[in-house]
This record gives C-alpha cells, structure tokens and sequence, in this order.
C-alpha cells in the first residue's frame, strides 16, 4: 500500500456539487477512497456522482443544506449506515460576499458566518462522534489566504473574520482530539477558478490585484489542491494536525 493510497477509507466532502469541492471528491476516489457528497443541488450532486465512480469507486450523493443541523446530523447517518465507518471529512462548503463593512446588512454577515464557520464546526462535531469511536479520523477545514492576511481593496470582513475562525477553530480541535488518533488541519487556498469565485475573474481590476499580491501573478488552477487534500486525508500526515497550508502562489510568503 503506498503512502497516499486511501483505498478503503470513506470521506465526506461539504459543498461539493461543483467547484473546489467536486475536484476534492475527485482527488480522494482517484486514490481509493469512497465518498459521501454533500450539498443542496441534487441535480449537479448527482452529476458529479457520476464522474466519481467512473474512478472505480462508490459515491453517495446526499441533500444537505449546511445551514441546518439536522440536515447535517442526517447526512452523517446516512454516510456512516452507507460506508461503515467515516474516516475522512473535508468541510469545503462556503459563501462569500464583498461589502464594505459599514453597509454590510445582517444577513449577509450572518449568512457567510454560519456557512463558513459554523457549518465547519457543526460538521465536524458529528462526523467527530464516528471518528471518536473508531479512534481514527482525517478532517480538513477549508481557510483561505484570509485565514491570515486581510484585504485592501475589499469588503470582506465577514469572510475574513469566518476564515480566520477556520483556523483557531482546526487548532483547538487538533489539540483536543489528537488523543484519539484524530488529525485536523486546514488548507489555506488564494483566489482559484471556481464559481464562487466567478464574477472576481471577470473584474479586470483583479489581475492587478493577483500581479500586486501573488508572486505568480495567477489564479490557482484546477488540481493544484489535490495533493494538499490527498496529505492531509492519507497515512502520510499522521503527525501532522492543527496546521494551516497555504496554496496561494505565493502570496502570503511576502
């Protein structure tokens, strides 16, 4: 068995009805794993299912709603009554809104807040039960760049404040579930082409801000997450928790 091969493990990835969190399925099925997909769309979940066990593996799409804890506690059940065991969890759902922060409105705080970091804690509560029981676990929060750096030229307050919580919140779990043989660690991506990301890439004042910010000068590219989330899911980072891994280009290296 080589050292990233997650054959016959099973994860759960949040969001992942396009974007970071299809291409995160993708990645574990391409080494083994089983996967539970989890998002509101069925329609693109099941699209995605699809080209998830093309690699040979199962995948189990399930509605989910990561506002909503009983959607969540459901969606644990039914990945753990489906594979036997939950083994990995990479909490990649998330929203972002750029408003200034003193015309921000109470909804848009609250809902990029909860989806962003209390999903992620939520999450990991109930898939943490499984994991505690088995004495094994991998969960890998999604931060950002804004996990640590601020931004000039954007409303984003909100989003920073949730990413920063991200990663207070995957060291405090780290510390108290290590003793179970349970990892947690985070990845801290820059501006990579994805949906949520969409109507950034077409502001052409952003390719000054990418050649100002990131030494690359570049958005990041489709499977350039692959290897942090396959380490991070995989034997090959057993002594590694309560990390943050920026994949950003550079950008918070200056």
């Amino acid at each position: 068995m080589g050292l990233f091969d997650l054959s016959g493990k099973s994860a759960i990835v949040t969001g992942a009805s396009s974007g970071l969190g299809a291409q995160f399925a993708k990645a574990l099925a391409h080494q083994g794993a089983n996967v539970a997909i989890v998002a509101r769309r069925v329609e693109k979940l099941e699209a995605v299912a699809k080209e998830v066990e093309a690699l040979g593996v199962k995948c189990l799409p399930i509605r989910c709603d990561v506002l909503n804890n009983d959607d969540i506690r459901d969606a644990v059940a039914k990945a753990k009554n489906e594979y036997g065991r939950i083994d990995i969890l990479v909490n990649n759902a998330g929203v972002a809104r750029s408003v200034s922060a003193e015309t921000q409105s109470d909804e848009d705080w609250h809902l990029v807040i909860n989806t962003n970091l209390n999903s992620v804690y939520f999450f990991a509560r109930e898939v943490g039960k499984v994991m505690v029981e088995q004495r094994y676990g991998k969960i890998i929060n999604l931060g950002s760049i804004h996990s640590r750096a601020a931004m000039l030229s954007s409303g984003l307050s909100g989003y920073c404040a949730s990413k920063g919580g991200v990663f207070m919140l995957t060291k405090q779990l780290a510390a108290e579930w290590a003793k179970y043989n349970i990892t947690v660690n985070a990845i801290g991506p820059s501006y990579f082409r994805s949906e949520m990301t969409a109507g950034v890439a077409k502001n052409p004042q952003f390719e000054q801000i990418l050649k100002a910010y990131c030494p690359m000068g570049r958005f990041g590219e489709e499977g350039e997450l692959d290897g942090a989330v396959v380490y991070f899911a995989s034997d090959a980072s057993n002594f590694t928790t309560g990390q943050l891994l920026n994949i950003d280009g550079g950008w918070t290296a200056i």
